[in-house]
């Protein structure tokens, strides 16, 4: 059967069980894979980690927690665009070719790194940076901050695809790959490793090295995989962050999100 005739064709339960295995799979493969990848690095001295101060008591367990609800949130949310589907506000492509489908990943994986400096950077706002602050409190990050966020950002954050919908028609592996690619990329911007030490922090093999540094400072790089969005709103980040247990700060005591640029 046709993966998108299969979709909207579950009932609005089953579309939830099915979002809520997806995205707990999602995270848990993410963050076991990174963890497993980045030692087996690091022991081999390839690449480097990027702070090595230790983690606070309770941060896993802290992100653990926080994270069951947003897989909670994301997968019972796949309710929603099946409902658009359902109320014909929205329409799959019944087939399409490879480079349609690879066009359409391209598109909607720029488009994601748009949705998400607009909303990462809202959050940084005065109004809505207490909501931002829980994923904040883990200021050496790890693969398992992935999806450690507050309920309001893991909504404003998951809604990436709903608007691409209302305006194309997407093939449904197009959509289903941009859950498993953001995975993929955020939990390389929160592995707290430099793979490529070399390139420069403009490069998009330095996403790691962008993203831990705004844990870091804050104020600055809200992009997502990309560096164009805080090229263009001229919000890159320059100064080096603390990278070792003598550097300035201190792992108990992370700072708080600003919200002023």
């Amino acid at each position: 059967m046709n993966a998108g005739l299969w979709f909207t064709q579950l009932t609005a339960w089953q579309v939830m069980a099915v979002g809520l295995a997806f995205f707990g799979a999602l995270y848990l493969l993410g963050g076991w894979g990174m963890t497993a990848l980045t030692r087996m690095l690091a022991r081999r001295q390839v690449g480097k980690v990027l702070d090595t101060r230790a983690l606070q008591p309770d941060q896993l367990q802290r992100e653990w927690r926080q994270s069951a609800l947003s897989v909670l949130i994301f997968g019972t949310g796949m309710v929603v665009p099946w409902g658009l589907l359902q109320l014909g506000w929205a329409q799959l492509a019944p087939t399409a070719s490879a480079a349609r489908v690879a066009a359409e990943i391209v598109v909607l994986m720029v488009w994601n790194d748009v949705h998400f400096w607009l909303n990462h950077r809202l959050l940084h706002a005065k109004a809505l940076v207490r909501f931002h602050g829980d994923h904040h409190r883990s200021y050496v990050t790890t693969p398992w901050s992935t999806y450690s966020f507050h309920p309001l950002e893991a909504l404003m954050l998951g809604n990436i695809i709903l608007l691409p919908m209302l305006v194309h028609d997407f093939y449904f592996w197009s959509l289903a790959a941009v859950p498993v690619l953001s995975l993929v990329l955020n939990v390389i911007g929160h592995s707290n490793y430099d793979f490529f030490p070399r390139v420069s922090d403009a490069h998009p093999l330095a996403a790691s090295r962008r993203h831990h540094l705004h844990h870091a400072r804050s104020r600055g790089n809200y992009g997502f995989a990309l560096a164009f969005m805080d090229q263009l709103m001229r919000t890159q980040l320059q100064a080096p962050a603390p990278r070792s247990a003598g550097s300035s700060g201190s792992a108990g005591s992370p700072k708080a999100p600003e919200g002023r640029h």
